[in-house]
């Protein structure tokens, strides 16, 4: 018997995405980052800088990447919870 996880790492969250894109927004500062996962579905993060002069894209993909995995986080770490709380109430009926 495999040991379940009960706790999520970076690396977990990295290995679940298999595409990224990106689009800036013509005449703005607005970026959006578009990770597909493993499962084909997709998470958003957008940046947005205030100064248009100031406006770095790195920047701007880097920031809205982070936001679109820290969305993923929640998701995987729903998902985790939701599997620990389904095999503790099995365990607790086979008692």
């Amino acid at each position: 018997m495999t040991e379940q996880k009960t706790s999520l790492t970076l690396a977990d969250i990295d290995a679940l995405i298999v595409a990224e894109d990106y689009h800036v927004f013509p005449g703005t500062t607005i970026t959006v980052c578009c990770l597909t996962l493993q499962n084909g579905y997709t998470v958003t993060g957008e940046a947005a800088c205030v100064s248009a002069h100031m406006f770095d894209a790195e920047l701007g993909r880097m920031h809205a990447r982070n936001k679109a995995r820290e969305k993923i986080w929640e998701l995987e770490g729903y998902l985790l919870r939701e599997i620990l709380s389904t095999q503790l109430a099995e365990s607790q009926s086979d008692q």
